[in-house]
């Protein structure tokens, strides 16, 4: 499955977080960007799904047209879904820039439509650190 990330300078500068699902892109649009490290969590704003064949825009919406403003993909890969349950998404991201396990979940004090996304830690890098950070003490004690 897909995700794309668009950068959309339209009446206010954000991020189209787009991942494939049931034939369309389901879509959040993120005011400050998506997090690239843990611990950092932003606001997501669901909006309309788009068709496929939107991943691969790049251009300049007409002034007058919802959304008007140029649009640039920022990242784009490969996702697998985790968990999927009503009001919690956790999948892994592979793309140019966004690489790991993140997670979308409602925000519901904030609207119907509001959800966080965050990049949890990532348990696998930690714990190949931890080996090479004790092969590397034993190979020093030999």
């Amino acid at each position: 499955m897909i995700f794309v990330v668009q950068e959309h300078a339209a009446s206010h500068l954000h991020w189209d977080f787009r991942l494939e699902k049931d034939g369309v892109l389901k879509s959040w649009a993120i005011p400050k960007g998506p997090p690239e490290e843990p611990g950092i969590r932003r606001l997501a704003m669901e909006v309309e799904d788009h068709p496929l064949d939107y991943a691969s825009f790049e251009g300049t919406i007409p002034e007058g047209q919802y959304g008007a403003g140029a649009v640039k993909i920022w990242d784009r890969g490969e996702y697998r879904m985790l968990t999927e349950e009503k009001g919690f998404l956790e999948f892994i991201l592979r793309g140019k820039k966004l690489n790991g396990r993140y997670k979308l979940v409602k925000f519901e004090k904030a609207g119907p439509k509001s959800w966080l996304i965050l990049k949890a830690k990532d348990e696998e890098k930690k714990e190949k650190v931890r080996k090479a950070v004790r092969a590397k003490a034993v190979r020093k004690h030999e």
